[in-house]
């Protein structure tokens, strides 16, 4: 037996604030696998500190798709969970081959920049039907992304 959700949001607000994190679970996850991808194959005299940085920012992506996806769970939407899903969300591009490792950090700095917009247009939606609770979790995603873009963006000076 299915209950209906009464937590003070209507069905078109769940709705609109789920397409909206479903943008966002798919950059999460895409900037996570490319992340990943770069911890694994990164080389180069700055091996040791990126391999170590890319570790734990995949991590913290890896937490943040779940949360993501919960909370669209929560409003009573379903998480994109595929490859296609994803690639037909996100706007993160794919890597070409192996990137340099400077490049990889360049990129992974253009890419957490895109996801902060995408937190931040989330946040708008939540915040205009009145969904506090998925306000205050794309603002903290809108914070993790600027301060890892900035970190990454020092190592390029």
């Amino acid at each position: 037996m299915a209950l209906n959700i009464d937590i003070g949001l209507d069905e078109q607000a769940r709705s609109q604030v789920s397409e909206s994190l479903a943008r966002l679970l798919a950059d999460t996850f895409t900037l996570y696998l490319k992340t990943h991808n770069y911890h694994w194959n990164v080389t180069g005299p700055h091996f040791a500190a990126l391999h170590a940085m890319f570790e734990q920012q995949y991590q913290e992506l890896w937490l943040a798709a779940d949360e993501l996806a919960e909370r669209m769970r929560a409003l009573g939407h379903m998480a994109p969970g595929s490859y296609a899903d994803f690639s037909e969300l996100t706007q993160i591009a794919e890597a070409d081959g192996i990137p340099s490792a400077m490049d990889m950090v360049a990129d992974l700095a253009h890419g957490n920049e895109a996801v902060a917009r995408v937190a931040v247009a989330a946040f708008e939606v939540s915040d205009r039907v009145g969904d506090q609770a998925t306000a205050d979790l794309t603002v903290n995603r809108q914070q993790v992304h600027e301060k890892t873009a900035w970190m990454l963006r020092s190592m390029l000076e």
